[in-house]
């Protein structure tokens, strides 16, 4: 099939999602102004520069209690700072709870029971039992097309990592099988690795 995006796909769901899969789930916490700590997970989201080490995170839609955005967003906007944690397989359920939309008050840690520890190097909070987290300085927030459409990109100014993960100096994320997001309501983990050498000409 072929469809335009703006005659519409005529399916009962948008294959969109699912045609860019799996995606790497960005666990963001941040803080407001006020100092009610925020956790929620984003799909789209990517490291996108090794020196210095940089990542983004888009958010998509607006809550009525925002200007315009979500809660993440708008924390970090008045703050500057936010921490990425990956998301473990078994950490699947806590994170589906901090994805509810709830008021700007409240603290996701909390509803979502995830432990936190406070990052070394931005004042915001992490999750204490991610296998990683990148602790990020934002250094820009760019609009695209669309409502709400914001991407944040932020340079990693700290690294968390399990030193259980570790292994022969490699982290191995088949110890903790990473979570990715797939189309509609589905999801995947990392079970199996395998390598494909560069071609050096």
């Amino acid at each position: 099939m072929f469809y335009t995006p703006d005659a519409g796909h005529n399916l009962p769901h948008n294959p969109f999602s699912a045609i860019v899969s799996p995606r790497p789930i960005g666990w963001i916490s941040s803080r407001s102004k006020d100092g009610v700590d925020n956790l929620a997970p984003y799909s789209f989201f990517n490291a996108v520069a090794y020196e210095p080490p940089q990542v983004m995170f888009a958010s998509t839609s607006a809550k009525p209690d925002q200007d315009g955005t979500k809660d993440t967003m708008n924390n970090i906007r008045e703050t500057g700072v936010f921490c990425v944690n990956i998301v473990a397989y078994d950490m699947r359920d806590a994170m589906n709870k901090s994805a509810a939309p709830a008021d700007k008050s409240v603290d996701e840690f909390a509803l979502a029971e995830v432990a936190s520890e406070t990052c070394e190097t931005i004042n915001c909070l992490r999750v204490a039992k991610a296998p990683a987290a990148l602790e990020c300085k934002l250094t820009k927030i760019v609009a695209i097309e669309g409502t709400a459409n914001l991407v944040a990109f932020g340079q990693v100014t700290g690294v968390h990592l399990q030193d259980d993960l570790i292994v022969d100096g490699h982290l191995d994320v088949t110890r903790y099988h990473p979570l990715a997001r797939l189309g509609y309501q589905d999801y995947t983990k990392i079970e199996t690795l395998f390598s494909l050498e560069r071609p050096t000409s």
